[in-house]
Formats: C-alpha cells, structure tokens, sequence
C-alpha cells in the first residue's frame, strides 16, 4: 500500500465495483457506513462504474399497480443494521409518507415506489459511481510473479478511464432472455422493456397481444395490457393450464433466510438439487394469487357478458414467430396434439425471464486464474469470492450468479443487505495485499454495521 509508484500510475482503490444496480448501491452504503465509524487508516477506498447514464432497475417493468415480492423490511440494509439512515423507512419519512404507508397495513410496496427508494438510496453514495461508464476490459498487473492488482478499464463516449483495484465486485445483473431462434424487433418484445415500447405505440389502435410466459412478470403483461388496450384481445400462452400460485408461506419464505445460505453451501450437490426441487416454486414460473384471481375473475366475467377479451392458450407452445410490416404471425403448438394453430398479431411479447451475466465475461486472461468445478461451472467460496490460482492476490467477489454455490437467493434482493455485509467483512480481514489468505467461516445471520 506503501509502494511508491509512478506518477501516471491509475488511481488505486481496495475495491472497485462493476455495475451499480441494487446489490453494489448496498455495497457502497455498506462501505460509507463502514467508514463513517473508522479512522481514515482503516477506511475503504472504492469506486464503482455503471453503463447506465442513471440508476435504473428494470425500468420497463414498472407498472403502476406492480407490488414488490419481497417485504420492504428486505430494502439495501435493514437486515444488516436496522438503524441505518438508509433504510426504506427513512426514505419514507424523507418523503412525508411514513404514516401513511403504515396506515396502509402492507408488506409490499408498489414497484414504482421501491426503484424510487433505491434512486434515493443511489443519489446519497453517487460520490462512489461513474455513471455513463462501461467497464471494457480487465487486466493483471503482475509483480514478482504475483497478480497483486486489476487494471479496471471503463469507456464513456470517446473518453478511457484506467483505475487499479485490489479487489473487484462484479455486479452486472440479469440479461433478457429470448427463446432460441427469436430476434426482438418492432413488433417483438421483452418484457423487460414493455413500458417503453408501449410509449411507441402512442396513438395506435392494436387488436391483439401475444403474450408468451406462465411467471408473474407474465400475468402482469396480461393484466397490464388488457386495462391499457380496452378494444384489444390478449392471448396468454403457456405450457401450463393455469398460472401457479407462488408460496410465500412463512415455512417456505425460509429458504430465503441467511442461514438457508450457510446450509446449501455445504449441502452435497444431491441435496443442493433437491432442494431448488422443493422451493422452486417460491420464485419461478409463479404468480401471486390475487393476481390470478384478479385474472380468473376478469375472463369469467367478460365470457358471462359475451365479450372476450382475455384468452389463455394453455398446454400449448409457441413454436415461431414471423415478424412483418403491418403485425406478427405467431404459431403455438399445442402440447396434446401438436396441431398447430397461427396467431395474427400487433405485437408478441415474451415473458420468458433473464439469464445471469457472466460474471467472468469482462476479465479476459484474468478468468484463466479463476477455478471452475467438474461441470465448468465457477467456484466460489463461502464469502462470495471466486476461487482463484494462489499467484492471483486481489479478490473477486460475484454478486449474482452463484445459485449453484449459495442457493435461490443469488440474483434476488432477499439477501443483499446480509450478503454485502458478508463481503465486506471478508474484504477487511484478508487485509491489502492479503488477498489470497483464507477467509473464516462466515456466520448467517444479522450483521453489524463496522
């Protein structure tokens, strides 16, 4: 840390985060806090770098009457020092609603008011992030053998930034996910980016949606579209009969508890399979139940009054889409039969879900030093940091992407708060230039803030 360097040296930090979505705007809150209680010795330098001109978390998707899955209680922090300033109840109290919201009688806020609570959160550690700045490429910086720093390259328009880091987070979040052989375009949409499309269609008049999906991103589509487009038939089609209610009992909410991760970590990979077997269903490919009753409800009504708007295509498939001019032909196969039938449409919009970035995908020979298990799949040790080669000292901690290793709660914000409290602690104790020390056993349950 001491070393003296040359004068057109990057600027070295103990951590540089890539990506500024939810989990690493916890992290930064989790190093100011760390180092509003310490001297400035012992205080953290870190920086973090975001492509997006501007904190944004899946922006296509706020739909104005979407709730949260989770309880607010489960915000960037709470579970890892409940008398934060930065909790979701200050954000509240910051916006003269805390009453209100608790006269509400409701663990789960409206969608909209949670990404502005995270953009609250954000703007209050915004010294830490460079937005507008996408991290290209990753390199060693070797010394004696050893790799004891990471040149972190990031672009803005024409501009190239170099900082030197002793530890990287990655955080880069969920990509969109199409069907093999599906190309988004005009008339053929994600759902992540729903809101902004539908803008375009400002002035329209469309006959029909095609929606493709049996999760609770996809019910909302259908309950979505069919109060925006009043003249519009919405074609639900899935491989179900029905949407599947997701359980979020108190038993089952368990496997998204800090000790539910302590316990799949060292489970062996049977009991790791059966596991996501079980409890699957409190996260994929389920609706919560008053939006299917919503939905049930709504299509039982308009087939008493004679006009159906609402239709579900179950136990079929959609098989391929053709993208022209004037609308979109899609074909569904249906799953008893396999006859297919087409679909005339203005627009099809797939709810078929994200796939995790590669966390490794930005290191380049840097990745050749991270371990991977018989399956190729990365290894990670208990503290969220990639097992490495020992000639490689710096950390790297993954923020998602590691459901093989911790369980269900990787890429979901269950956890965050207790999760980057688990990396910080693990980054002070291997200590500058001690990255590759073995870390203790770290404890589920409530942090504290240092």
């Amino acid at each position: 840390m001491s070393q003296a360097l040359p004068d057109d040296a990057p600027l070295i930090h103990d951590l540089i985060g890539i990506g500024f979505g939810p989990s690493n705007v916890a992290m930064a809150i989790a190093l100011s806090e760390h180092n509003a209680n310490v001297g400035r010795e012992d205080a953290v330098t870190a920086h973090f770098f975001e492509r997006q001109p501007r904190f944004g978390w899946h922006r296509g998707m706020l739909i104005d009457d979407a709730t949260m899955q989770v309880s607010f209680l489960k915000d960037l922090v709470t579970l890892r020092n409940p008398s934060s300033e930065y909790t979701f109840l200050r954000y509240l109290q910051s916006k003269g609603r805390l009453i209100d919201f608790v006269n509400h009688k409701n663990l789960f806020p409206l969608r909209v008011e949670f990404h502005d609570y995270f953009e609250w959160a954000a703007a209050k550690v915004d010294d830490m992030v460079s937005y507008g700045h996408e991290v290209v490429s990753v390199e060693p910086v070797v010394r004696d053998g050893v790799i004891e720093y990471l040149d972190v390259t990031a672009r803005s328009g024409t501009e190239t930034v170099v900082h030197r880091a002793r530890n990287l987070v990655v955080g880069t979040g969920l990509r969109p996910l199409m069907p093999e052989g599906v190309e988004r375009g005009d008339r053929v949409w994600h759902n992540s980016e729903l809101l902004a499309k539908v803008d375009g269609l400002e002035g329209a008049d469309p006959a029909r949606f095609v929606v493709v999906g049996a999760g609770q991103s996809a019910a909302e589509n259908v309950a979505y579209l069919h109060r925006r487009f009043p003249n519009a038939e919405i074609c639900a089609v899935f491989s179900r009969y029905g949407y599947s209610p997701a359980d979020d009992s108190g038993f089952a909410n368990r496997i998204f508890d800090p000790a539910a991760v302590d316990e799949y970590y060292t489970a062996p990979d049977d009991i790791k399979r059966k596991l996501m077997e079980y409890h699957g269903n409190t996260n994929y490919s389920v609706v919560d139940i008053d939006l299917i009753d919503d939905l049930y409800r709504q299509a039982y009504q308009e087939k008493v009054l004679g006009t159906e708007r609402l239709r579900f295509i179950n136990v079929s498939r959609l098989t391929g889409v053709e993208e022209g001019p004037d609308g979109v032909r899609a074909t569904v196969a249906n799953l008893v039969t396999g006859e297919d039938s087409f679909l005339d449409a203005d627009v099809v919009v797939f709810a078929t879900g994200y796939r995790q970035a590669d966390g490794l995908g930005l290191l380049g020979d840097v990745a050749d030093r991270c371990r991977r298990d018989e399956l190729g799949r990365v290894r990670v040790e208990r503290d969220y940091r990639v097992a490495t080669d020992p000639e490689l000292r710096c950390g790297i901690y993954l923020q998602g992407g590691t459901e093989h290793t911790h369980g269900i709660t990787s890429s979901l914000l269950s956890n965050t708060a207790i999760r980057v409290g688990e990396i910080l602690e693990s980054i002070l104790e291997r200590g500058p230039g001690d990255s590759s020390a073995p870390a203790r056993p770290v404890a589920g349950g409530i942090g504290t803030s240092r």
